[in-house]
């Protein structure tokens, strides 16, 4: 298992159209006027070969239901990427005493292929499986801190209503968006995870109302420094 001994891997996590890409971009960019030696990325890396596989699966090649594709196969997909990332990216700048933030990371693995999984003891044999796989096999670092952006299920379908795709630019969802019941899953298996791996939990709704982006991220640059001492 490859432990983190100088940099810091921090990673924002959440269903689709929880803000994830707001919040890293807005704390890379803070931690950075802070003087700190940071880097962001985002997967999966869509305009990169690595993703190739990814791009069939969520655009239907493999299936138009999720739930048909077995949470072992998809997961093979993101963290191919994910390696090459590690490889390409950031594997010297984290051993450098770097801070990398990742919107979505193995977490998303957990979260989405997990919850296609019903079984509570088929779905933890699941995530046995793929933490050795992602973090022993792969020798992929383990995160230091992650936060998952809680936003339900209702409020958050809306949010994605007119948002377009990332893989093609267009209207067109891919096959988790599409499906309402995937990400009531995906969700469900989150909230599950956040005890299981010690996530911080942002929870995003105050009052029936999304609570606003700086009072988020002003929550999140709070547990990043916390952690740190």
């Amino acid at each position: 298992m490859k432990k983190n001994t100088k940099g810091r891997l921090i990673v924002i996590e959440g269903v689709d159209g929880s803000g994830k890409q707001t919040h890293t971009k807005l704390l890379y960019q803070y931690l950075k006027e802070k003087g700190e030696k940071v880097m962001k990325i985002s997967y999966p890396r869509y305009d990169k070969a690595s993703s190739a596989m990814v791009k069939l699966y969520l655009g239907g090649a493999f299936g138009e239901n999720p739930e048909t594709i077995s949470p072992y196969i998809a997961s093979t997909f993101y963290t191919a990427d994910r390696y090459a990332s590690y490889k390409e990216d950031y594997e010297g700048f984290l051993n450098d005493g770097g801070i990398v933030l990742a919107d979505r990371y193995t977490t998303s693995n957990m979260v989405h292929q997990a919850g296609k999984i019903k079984d509570q003891a088929e779905k933890k044999k699941f995530l046995d499986w793929l933490w050795d796989y992602e973090f022993n096999l792969f020798s992929l670092p383990v995160p230091d801190q992650v936060f998952f952006l809680n936003i339900p299920p209702e409020i958050n379908q809306q949010l994605i209503k007119n948002r377009k795709n990332k893989i093609t630019g267009q209207m067109q969802k891919d096959i988790h968006e599409k499906s309402s019941q995937h990400l009531i899953d995906a969700y469900t298996s989150a909230l599950e995870l956040i005890a299981r791996y010690d996530w911080t939990e942002i929870r995003c709704v105050k009052n029936e109302s999304l609570r606003s982006i700086d009072d988020i991220q002003a929550e999140i640059r709070q547990a990043v420094f916390e952690k740190r001492t």
